[in-house]
């Protein structure tokens, strides 16, 4: 296992949820932080704070990942990363016959193509110091369809192609690319679809923020995993 002092730790979406989980859980395991967010900045403070009480570096960036320009912001802000976890993310739950062209652009942008964009951005500071870990929050909707939509679910699933194509092109260059794919964690995300119930799921209880950063922490540490998606779901899809 690597030891994570003195690494650079970018977590987008860092202000709640999933990325507020992965941004401690990484301070606790000796990493610095950028801490982004896009619109709760207090929230976002208090992630801040919370990364500095436990003797962590931390620089906090607000930009929407839904654009390019914010993106190449956030990347020249943020400097040298090391590990980046592209977590930020947008569901709309909607009937089918609901979602427009701009809907799917709208989720699309943020869930997906923003990975594409900030891991570009980001590459070239990994393949120089030939060490780089990139862990891309995906859903168990990839799998399965899940309860949201065609427009969340194939964002999802997007994920999982760059996954394996940059962990595949970069395997020798001391960087590994791998994917989460949570389903149900007991988020402000899920709590707030109706359609999202705990007997979905086979354990019969949602995830916890913390079970997800705990993986997160390993793929940062592990050399050796990579192309994968680790599945952090109760036990709905069986891989």
């Amino acid at each position: 296992m690597d030891e994570l002092n003195g690494k650079l730790a970018l977590v987008t979406g860092a202000s709640r949820g999933i990325g507020r989980a992965a941004a401690l859980a990484l301070a606790r395991a000796g990493a610095d932080l950028v801490v982004h967010y896009r619109a709760r900045a207090e929230a976002a403070r208090e992630v801040d704070a919370a990364v500095r009480a436990l003797g962590r570096r931390s620089l906090l960036v607000q930009a929407d990942v839904a654009r390019a320009a914010e993106i190449e912001r956030l990347a020249r802000e943020a400097g040298p990363v090391d590990i980046l976890v592209n977590n930020a993310g947008i569901a709309k739950p909607q009937p089918v016959e609901a979602i427009t062209e701009a809907d799917w652009d709208q989720v699309v942008d943020t869930n997906l193509k923003s990975c594409f964009l900030l891991t570009q951005a980001l590459l070239p500071g990994m393949r120089a110091r030939r060490w780089g870990r990139i862990i891309n929050l995906s859903s168990v909707a990839a799998q399965v369809g899940g309860v949201v939509g065609p427009h969340y679910a194939a964002s999802k699933a997007g994920m999982h192609g760059l996954t394996h194509f940059y962990a595949s092109h970069l395997a020798r260059e001391g960087i590994t690319v791998n994917a989460i794919a949570p389903a149900l964690i007991e988020t402000e995300m899920v709590t707030s679809n109706i359609k999202a119930t705990p007997d979905r799921i086979p354990v019969g209880r949602f995830g916890t923020v913390d079970e997800t950063a705990e993986v997160i922490v390993m793929l940062a540490r592990n050399a050796y995993i990579t192309g994968q998606t680790i599945n952090v779901n109760g036990g709905w899809y069986l891989s």
